[in-house]
């Protein structure tokens, strides 16, 4: 359900089939996505997607020059648009939780939250070079920063200023947001960010529902949004059939008990149907391979009982939680960098025993980074960018080793693609390095969420990731070292900023329930599938060699031990280049748009 417009105001631009135009000149909407125009004598703003800003709010933006900090000025994911006589003006928001791309036609750049909408316009094809870099090297999201999975189609950056000129040439971008210490204590500033975008939520749709895991984000989330509603809010907490004392249950149960009935606990048992890996086939069509592919059996039916059984149009999660809340062991960087010596080796005796791995490498891996650039890093990664190294965890780039089943030329656009990266100035030179770590994690979930709420609007859900929101970001990001939770403590800001709402065992809570298991039983019964149609489009494309492929799933599937990490991503990808085959692309009135290959 895209926006989108172009950078001229020229007569006769295209819209796709079935979009209506808005108030702002060249822009279209498809579908029921939020969008704010305001007009101003020749000036007009668009504000897309959910946004806290009041109606006058939105109008004073046409008014007077909209300023810097627009993006993350108020609640929400959302992104503003200057339409002028001299072109176009994007405010991307810092997290990229809504992505916006770009690409150049016939002398002009269309832009839209869809890249796959842009990609029917210009006839552009799968970027092959993208898909290597997302499938064997995964944890390394800084080799595609940018691109998107179509050739020309790019994403703009986020958290910056982009020009968009009239006539098509390059575009400039310049950083508006930028994470540096702040005053004051972080968890209050969490708190009042979070309340905030719940009550976004909460304020749009009052018969939302949540995820209540039993884990500290979902419970977070489910706590603050039932404390705002004028009804119970419905939670509802996945859990395999038949198992109905598991660990999740218990705790999810303690949290809708201490509510005192403002959360009316929904237990979902899960079935044989919604094992992971089933129905790959059949997933829906998303803007790039979506985090949930291979649950997706799992994620749909749980969002069609909800719309049946609820009556549920939008949903809570806690995901980005995880990315958002987490301190990176390159915080033992910072501290050895910054001089403080004596924590940093209490911390690292800290999370060494917390990981049962030795203390000497991570001191000395601490010490190797604290002398070590980000561009330094990159420039490393050059020569072979699936080199797993510094063994104590403390590094720049975590990376995996390349499965033996990546083909000779996939290595190579890896490489290209590390050349690039390590080419590329830095956007936000002197961070400190875990903050600079957690901007790249951050952004990359936030991007690929955008993928999974597609999924979920394929059932008619509205999902919603608070989590993620340029403020919360902003938020946790901008805390000083000195303020920083120690490594080895589990999201100390999130319980120090809801210490008062939470009940004292989901607080003390540093786990949660594992799914391993059916995982496993997921795979094995889905292997005759995987076998006959797994790895054909990736190997087409000539990224892997389909027989080894193909061993390493039978040998995942027997529960062989292995990195099963590259192994996800190829059969996530393969089931999003299957979805692309079989779903006619997004038709644009004039001209005819072509297909994505």
């Amino acid at each position: 359900m895209p926006v989108g417009g172009f950078s001229t105001n020229r007569p006769g631009l295209p819209r796709p089939a079935g979009a209506h135009a808005l108030a702002a000149p060249t822009a279209w909407r498809s579908g029921g996505v939020p969008a704010r125009v305001a007009q101003h004598a020749d000036r007009c703003v668009l504000v897309v997607g959910p946004c806290g800003a009041d109606d006058g709010e939105v109008r004073n933006l046409a008014r007077r020059p909209v300023p810097t900090s627009v993006a993350w000025r108020w609640p929400g994911a959302y992104a503003v648009v200057e339409d002028a006589t001299d072109g176009l003006v994007v405010h991307t928001d810092p997290a990229g939780a809504l992505p916006v791309y770009a690409v150049a036609w016939e002398g002009a750049w269309a832009w839209s939250t869809s890249a796959r909408f842009l990609a029917a316009l210009a006839v552009s094809r799968i970027d092959v070079e993208r898909l290597a870099c997302t499938v064997l090297a995964p944890s390394l999201p800084v080799l595609a920063e940018g691109r998107s999975f179509f050739d020309g189609v790019e994403q703009l950056p986020p958290g910056c200023r982009v020009a968009l000129p009239p006539d098509g040439s390059p575009y400039a971008a310049s950083a508006t947001w930028r994470p540096d210490p702040a005053d004051g204590p972080p968890h209050l500033r969490l708190r009042n960010a979070l309340t905030s975008a719940v009550r976004l939520r909460t304020t749009a749709d009052p018969a939302l529902a949540g995820d209540l895991s039993g884990g500290l984000d979902s419970t977070t989330l489910s706590v603050v949004a039932s404390s705002l509603l004028d009804r119970p809010l419905d939670a509802v907490t996945v859990h395999p059939e038949g198992v109905t004392d598991g660990a999740d249950l218990s705790y999810a149960r303690l949290a809708a008990a201490a509510s005192h009935g403002r959360i009316a606990h929904r237990p979902l048992p899960l079935t044989a149907a919604h094992r992971p890996y089933t129905g790959l086939r059949g997933v829906p069509v998303t803007d790039e391979p979506a985090p949930s592919t291979l649950t997706h059996a799992r994620l749909l039916g749980q969002f069609r009982w909800m719309r049946r059984t609820l009556g549920t149009r939008t949903h809570l999660t806690g995901d980005g939680g995880d990315s958002v809340l987490f301190q990176p062991p390159a915080h033992l960087a910072d501290l050895v960098r910054h001089g403080h010596y004596r924590r940093a080796t209490g911390e690292a005796i800290g999370w060494a025993r917390l990981r049962r791995t030795p203390v000497a490498p991570l001191l000395r891996d601490a010490a190797a980074m604290a002398r070590t650039t980000r561009g330094q890093a990159l420039a490393r990664l050059v020569s072979n960018p699936g080199e797993r190294r510094n063994a104590g965890g403390v590094r720049w780039f975590p990376t995996l080793p390349v499965p033996p089943w990546a083909t000779p030329d996939a290595l190579r656009l890896l490489v290209r693609a590390a050349e690039r990266a390590a080419a590329r100035p830095d956007a936000l030179p002197g961070l400190d390095a875990s903050v600079r770590v957690l901007v790249d994690e951050i952004r990359e979930v936030a991007r690929t969420a955008a993928a999974d709420a597609e999924l979920a609007a394929s059932e008619g859900i509205d999902l919603h990731n608070p989590f993620l929101d340029a403020r919360v970001v902003d938020a946790i990001l901008r805390t000083p070292l000195h303020a920083r939770p120690p490594l080895h403590t589990y999201k100390l800001p999130l319980t120090r900023a809801f210490a008062d709402v939470l009940p004292a065992e989901i607080r003390a809570r540093t786990t949660k329930g594992a799914f391993e298991a059916d995982h496993y039983g997921g795979m094995r019964a889905a292997l005759p599938e995987l076998l006959d149609s797994a790895g054909l489009r990736l190997a087409a494309l000539g990224l892997l060699d389909l027989t080894r492929f193909r061993t390493d799933v039978r040998r995942a599937s027997a529960g062989v031990p292995m990195p099963l990490a590259t192994i996800e991503q190829a059969l996530t990808v393969d089931a999003w280049l299957q979805a692309i085959d079989r779903t006619p692309p997004p038709a644009w009135d004039a001209p005819a748009p072509g297909k994505a290959v």
